[in-house]
């Protein structure tokens, strides 16, 4: 049994590659997937055929998973992590997989095959073949036995098997803080990357961006609200950077997107209204 929150926090049940239930969203319009699949009102159906186009064009909660696939958005947080680990700015990434939950690699291409299609993943069974593709491609399966979801406990291992300056997913402010106290004690450097934050409190997004180093805005309010970033790519769901580091691994990343970009100096962050989810939440 798998569960994954996607368009709006829509909780989406799966068992035997099948759709179980979708629970209402928070959102009503989300400007990305209305680009990228037409999807004109978020609703619970549209967030279950979402992952029904999910687990059958790429594999999701199946043996058939594709762990390996081209770019969904010109930034998001696994586009960038891929960025990142190709150009050395971090050297690995700790992120989640459908069949796996937390997984260690340095390979650019697995971090984009696992991440470009996971939105929410809040628990997830182990599949055996997509565990097997992970080890296969470089990828270190944390816990294979029950496939835990633990962003702390993959960073104790990765900083206990010789990697130095690692970012790490997490879509909570508690993981953030605790991530930031093992870098003091383990002498490594975390990048904190902030994902899947529709929703978050008020002062759980404030204890967030006084940690993280780059967050995804996702339909959140208060994050709008209250970020001060360094540097910001995309106006409708935007990715902000809000440390050096995180800056630097963003405008690295701007490099490797192949449509004409603007660059310019101006106060952030840069939200039209008319572009932003709808609610903010």
């Amino acid at each position: 049994m798998h569960i994954m929150e996607l368009l709006g926090k829509s909780k989406v049940k799966v068992e035997h590659e099948m759709v179980q239930g979708a629970s209402e969203p928070l959102i009503e319009w989300c400007p990305l997937f209305d680009k990228v699949r037409g999807i004109k009102k978020v609703t619970a159906q549209a967030a279950a055929a979402n992952m029904e186009f999910r687990i059958k064009e790429h594999g999701l909660f199946s043996p058939r998973r594709k762990l390996e696939m081209g770019t969904f958005v010109g930034f998001g947080a696994s586009e960038s992590m891929m960025t990142g680990l190709e150009k050395g700015i971090i050297d690995a990434a700790v992120t989640v997989c459908d069949g796996a939950g937390t997984v260690i690699t340095s390979n650019p291409k697995l971090v984009q095959g696992m991440g470009g299609w996971i939105s929410g993943l809040t628990k997830t069974d182990p599949i055996s073949e997509v565990q097997e593709g992970i080890v296969a491609r470089g990828g270190h399966v944390l816990s294979a036995q029950d496939a835990k979801i633990d962003q702390v406990e993959g960073a104790v291992w990765a900083a206990s098997n010789g990697y130095k300056r690692f970012a790490v997913t997490v879509a909570d402010a508690q993981t953030a803080e605790r991530l930031r106290e093992l870098e003091i004690a383990a002498g490594i450097r975390i990048m904190i990357i902030g994902v899947h934050l529709t929703g978050i409190s008020s002062k759980d997004a404030e204890r967030l961006l006084a940690l993280a180093d780059i967050v995804t805005s996702c339909a959140s309010k208060h994050i709008r609200e209250q970020v001060k970033p360094l540097v910001q790519v995309g106006t409708a769901v935007p990715l902000f950077g809000l440390t050096q580091w995180g800056k630097e691994l963003l405008v690295e990343r701007a490099k490797a997107v192949e449509q004409p970009l603007l660059i310019n100096t101006m106060q952030l962050p840069v939200l039209p209204e008319k572009k932003q989810p709808r609610p903010l939440v």
